[in-house]
């Protein structure tokens, strides 16, 4: 059992994003003193400091991260960005967050990963010690961002790797919005095949906990990888389907023949005329799922929400805040962020077959 207390200064990356934001929340309810850092401002607030920048410049996150005791890197790029940005994003940003948490001497830097880099493995549920196999620009760089934190841990620093599952929770949105959105008006949703499909995903709140145990354990625990997702999921169509149950109008998953909904899924992929990528297409038709084993064992961690809890949660979230945390009508929004839900481009118009 991790009992050790949290340290007293945190500089936390990405702190106006969906997970930087709960985070930072859950620091502050806990008496830390949080440097907040974001391309976009966040508010002062009692033991928050807040800084404005490019996690790519030097001279920015140095100032952020002088005098604490940990960083927590959040920040991230999302995988619709042009692979040019994703790369330089997630491992140019990296590597001058690290450059400057190792000249600040700060003593542990725990670094968000994602289960990308294990590509799309046939190995399910997939242990840390699986190889990385990126297979996109998104999962490369993450890869390589890992790569480049490793050498860091070899050099001495106390360097947790954490690796999550795609999460959910309270301001995603993000391709769920679609989800949302033809539940809230009344349609039926599509599911490639039989959406008999295991896809593993995590809670926001159980994220944030993974995060903060890896911040109070013992350094020789805390310095090593992990996988975080849910312990008890089921099916994409179960998953999907509770929240057509959720929206009371009686709506159904839909199956649509796989071969050729990808084949046009990964036409308009092409053309810009769909959000949704070709390594998301290629899991929505296999089991998905990582070891959480080690967490557990080594940390004492053990994820609190389902699959369906998290993805309940998160719709109960839609219904009563989209308009005011979105600031825009759902599917209009150009997806920047996890904040934001995603154009759904063509997929938008074929709802009317739904």
């Amino acid at each position: 059992m991790v009992t050790d207390a949290l340290p007293s200064r945190i500089a936390v990356t990405g702190a106006a994003g969906v997970l930087g934001s709960h985070l930072v929340t859950r620091l502050l309810s806990e008496g830390c003193q949080v440097h907040a850092l974001d391309l976009r401002p966040v508010a002062p607030a009692q033991g928050l400091t807040p800084f404005t920048g490019d996690i790519r410049d030097p001279r920015t996150v140095a100032e952020a991260f002088a005098g604490t005791d940990a960083v927590v890197h959040c920040a991230s790029a999302l995988p619709s960005y042009p692979a040019s940005e994703i790369r330089s994003v997630i491992v140019d940003g990296t590597t001058t967050v690290l450059e400057a948490a190792a000249r600040a001497r700060v003593a542990r830097i725990v670094h968000v990963s994602s289960t990308a880099v294990y590509g799309l493995p046939r190995l399910v549920p997939t242990p840390e010690d699986h190889p990385r196999e990126p297979v996109d620009a998104y999962s490369g760089a993450k890869a390589a961002a890992e790569r480049t934190a490793e050498a860091y841990r070899e050099r001495g620093h106390c360097l947790p790797v954490v690796r999550p599952k795609t999460f959910l929770g309270p301001g995603r949105m993000g391709l769920f919005a679609m989800l949302f959105e033809w539940a809230d008006e009344g349609r039926h949703f599509p599911v490639l095949g039989r959406g008999d499909v295991r896809i593993q995903m995590l809670a926001i709140e159980d994220l944030v906990d993974a995060l903060t145990t890896v911040l109070r354990a013992p350094e020789a625990v805390a310095n090593d990888t992990y996988n975080i997702g849910a312990a008890s999921f089921g099916t994409l169509r179960e998953d999907f389907q509770s929240v057509l149950d959720a929206a009371g109008h009686g709506k159904r998953v839909v199956s649509v023949p796989a071969r050729p909904a990808v084949g046009l899924l990964r036409t308009l992929e092409h053309y810009r005329l769909s959000p949704v990528y070709g390594r998301l297409i290629s899991k929505l038709l296999a089991d998905s799922y990582v070891s959480v084993d080690k967490a557990r064992d080594k940390l004492g961690f053990h994820p609190r929400s389902s699959n369906q809890e998290a993805i309940l949660r998160t719709y109960d979230w839609w219904r009563t805040q989209r308009a005011a945390a979105a600031g825009v009508p759902a599917g209009k929004a150009g997806g920047r962020t996890s904040r934001d839900p995603w154009r759904q481009g063509v997929l938008g118009l074929a709802k009317v077959f739904f």
